[in-house]
C-alpha cells in the first residue's frame, strides 16, 4: 500500500473572488496528490528531476555538489559521494516538492493509502468530495 499525500488550495469564501477573476467565475485548482517515499527518477536524473519540478536551488545546488565532488575528490571518493549524492536526492526530492506546493498556497490537507494513483483519487474522492467536486 502507497501513501499519498494531497495539497489543495484552502477554500475560499464566496464573496472573495480571486484576484484578477471575475466573480463566480473561478474554477478551483484541482488537488495534487503526491507519492510518499524514495524518488528512483530524482536518483537517476538528479539536477534534470529538480530543474523539471522547478526546484532550482536544489538543481543548482546537487550539480554543484557533483561536480565539485568529481574535481576535488580522489577517482574513489568522487564515486562514493556522487552516489551517496543521488541518494539523498531521490530521499529528500518528494519532501522538497511538498515543501514548494505549500510555498505555493497548496499546503497539506491529508493522507490517503491505496495501491496506485487512480485509487488514491476514488478513495481521495469518497473521503472528501469537497475537493474534487468540478473535476472532470
Amino acid at each position: 500500500m502507497k501513501l499519498y499525500t494531497v495539497h489543495a488550495a484552502p477554500a475560499r469564501a464566496a464573496s472573495v473572488p480571486e484576484a484578477g477573476s471575475t466573480p463566480g467565475a473561478a474554477a478551483p485548482r484541482p488537488p495534487v496528490l503526491l507519492r510518499e517515499g524514495f524518488s528512483p527518477w530524482a536518483f537517476l536524473f538528479g539536477p534534470f528531476w529538480f530543474a523539471w519540478n522547478g526546484l532550482w536551488w536544489w538543481a543548482a545546488g546537487l550539480l554543484g555538489l557533483t561536480v565539485a565532488a568529481a574535481l576535488l575528490l580522489p577517482e574513489e571518493g568522487s564515486a562514493v559521494i556522487g552516489l551517496a549524492l543521488h541518494v539523498l536526492a531521490g530521499m529528500e526530492a518528494r519532501d522538497a516538492l511538498r515543501a514548494r506546493l505549500a510555498r505555493r498556497g497548496r499546503p497539506m490537507v491529508g493522507v490517503v493509502a491505496a495501491p496506485d494513483l487512480e485509487i488514491a483519487w476514488f478513495r481521495l474522492a469518497q473521503e472528501r468530495p469537497d475537493l474534487v467536486r468540478g473535476l472532470p
